[in-house]
């Protein structure tokens, strides 16, 4: 019997809503429990010099005064009506606040997403090839060595190399002064945190496909067809890689919270002005209502190709599939 798909994704957009509503909840509680002082956001240094009454006035203007959970229910109320507050630091709708920065995420996480995925499969095809050839051991020894350094660590080198010590490319920023439409220069600033990006996560795929390749390639199927005379070449690339194209795609909707992580630390390094740099002011300056939607926007990214994945994994095979899952102990049954 087939399963309800009604019940199925049913059951998906609940585990969800359920996640992203607990996902509010201790963002929302964490972030107010933090030691700071959120006035200093909205009023810089003028808060250090507030008398008693001065504070307790500006807390009840941006509504701090109240208990948490009254705060929670406040801000919860205003979200399912699309209003999400003012950021305390930048004195806007925190919306428009996300929408000026998400477009350098976008550039950079979504080239760097579409090259590591590109240049991956390049690379585990290659490796696969030259099977514990010396391509293949020298590629899996560098590879995993590189795969070791710290984003962090690795982006202050290549600033010191190309931006200190040889000026050929910019340090920081998504464009320099007065040519935000000069795409030149753009492409210039993206260079070093795109090939961080991209350096740092592509061994780790490529090893997978690699592997995963080599589990096809020992398959009762590929020592039958070979032994029928067909070739490597073909083998590898009609069968062995169409095969593993679905469990290709199923990585590359798990590594969305992966590479998205990294892109975020490697705006911060880079003072890259995107969305990572923006939750890190947020943090800093304990400016809640941009924090939260921030927060919100990274765990909803999250868990929707964490769902993704799952359903991918569960229609390519039927074996991952819960036994709780409507229909799924009548299939078994059949089988």
């Amino acid at each position: 019997m087939k399963r309800n798909p009604f019940l199925y994704y049913g059951q998906k957009a609940l585990t969800f809503l359920m996640s992203v509503l607990v996902l509010s909840l201790v963002v929302f509680y964490v972030a107010r429990l933090a030691p700071g002082d959120p006035l200093v956001s909205y009023y810089g240094e003028r808060a250090e010099k507030m008398s008693v009454e001065e504070r307790a006035w500006a807390e009840e203007k941006l509504g701090l005064r109240d208990p948490i959970y009254v705060q929670y229910v406040r801000w919860l109320s205003g979200a399912l009506h699309g209003q999400f507050g003012r950021s305390f630091k930048y004195k806007a709708d925190v919306l428009e606040v996300i929408g000026g920065r998400a477009g350098n995420t976008l550039i950079l996480g979504g080239i760097g997403f579409l090259l590591i995925f590109g240049l991956s499969l390049l690379l585990g095809v290659f490796c696969a090839w030259f099977e514990d050839r010396l391509p293949d051991r020298a590629l899996c020894r560098v590879g995993t060595a590189v795969s070791c350094i710290p984003e962090f660590w690795l982006a202050l080198v290549l600033i010191l190399l190309f931006a200190v010590s040889l000026r050929l490319l910019p340090s920081s920023g998504a464009y320099s002064v007065g040519k935000a439409d000069d795409w030149g220069d753009r492409a210039l600033h993206l260079v070093l945190p795109m090939a961080v990006v991209v350096i740092d996560h592509l061994w780790y795929y490529a090893y997978m496909i690699r592997n995963k390749l080599l589990e096809e390639v020992r398959a009762d199927y590929v020592l039958l067809a070979r032994s029928k005379g067909m070739g490597k070449r073909q083998v590898l690339f009609r069968h062995c890689l169409r095969n593993i194209l679905p469990s290709y795609l199923s990585i590359m909707a798990i590594s969305v919270p992966h590479i998205l992580g990294g892109t975020y630390i490697i705006e911060t390094v880079f003072s890259y002005p995107g969305l990572g740099t923006l939750s890190y002011e947020s943090a800093r300056y304990h400016d809640y209502n941009l924090l939260m939607v921030l927060s919100m926007l990274s765990g909803v990214i999250v868990i929707l190709c964490s769902i993704l994945a799952q359903i991918l994994n569960e229609q390519l095979d039927p074996r991952m599939r819960s036994p709780q899952a409507p229909g799924a102990g009548e299939e078994g049954g059949h089988g």
